[in-house]
């Protein structure tokens, strides 16, 4: 049995962006697969929208906790994931995710190419200095439907 290594090239760091509030750095772009693995830091009250994509995504918690909302087959259902849950969002399924909490939950998410680049052609480079206004949310509405992700509820 051998095991793969995947390190950033030397001299290289995470990329960094701003979506809503939250810190979302990418740590790997796996080259000629739909692989993408982003660190996400949801500030404690922040949140993001419930929405849904084609895609499948993996979350895992690395701090703190997180409220995971998602609307499966037998209703909506409320988790609440702490440091080292495993969260799974099957494709076009509902969901969104709060951090209820007084610190940051960080998790790590495996997601695909459009989520990839809507994070990186959508993200700010620095961190807002207020609360997502409406025209921001409109904006960011707008532009995830160009990269097949639906946003329900702001």
């Amino acid at each position: 049995m051998s095991n793969s290594f995947v390190t950033m090239p030397a001299g290289e760091e995470a990329r960094r962006f701003f979506v809503l509030g939250d810190r979302i750095e990418r740590q790997v772009r796996i080259r000629g697969t739909w692989l993408n693995v982003f660190d996400v830091t949801v500030p404690p009250g922040s949140r993001t929208p419930k929405h849904a994509h084609a895609s499948p995504e993996v979350f895992r918690i690395l701090e703190g906790c997180l409220t995971i909302w998602r609307l499966t087959d037998n209703g909506p259902e409320e988790i609440e994931a702490g440091a080292g849950d495993i969260v799974t969002i099957a494709p076009f399924m509902v969901h969104g995710y709060a951090n209820r909490g007084n610190v940051p939950a960080v998790f790590s998410a495996v997601v695909d190419r459009d989520m990839a680049e809507f994070i990186e052609a959508e993200g700010a480079s620095e961190p807002p200095q207020t609360s997502p206004s409406a025209e921001t949310i409109a904006r960011m509405t707008a532009a995830a439907n160009a990269y097949g992700i639906t946003i329900l509820a702001a």
